[in-house]
């Protein structure tokens, strides 16, 4: 089951802090990854992904 709540609410924060909220938050799997990165396009409920530059959340998607 995935998480009720807005994912953009982890952009601009510390990717450490964000990963630590995902978890809180009820997210199984938390992937943080950088910009560009090339990634498998299977859905995958209960997991949130997050883009990382310098330390810091820039995106955010589900599944």
């Amino acid at each position: 089951m995935t998480p009720e709540h807005a994912p953009d609410t982890y952009v601009g924060l510390a990717a450490d802090d964000a990963e630590r909220l995902a978890r809180t938050r009820g997210w199984n799997v938390v992937r943080s990854l950088p910009p560009g990165s090339i990634v498998t396009m299977e859905y995958l409920e209960g997991r949130i992904n997050f883009e990382v530059e310098n330390g810091v959340v820039t995106r955010v998607w589900l599944g």
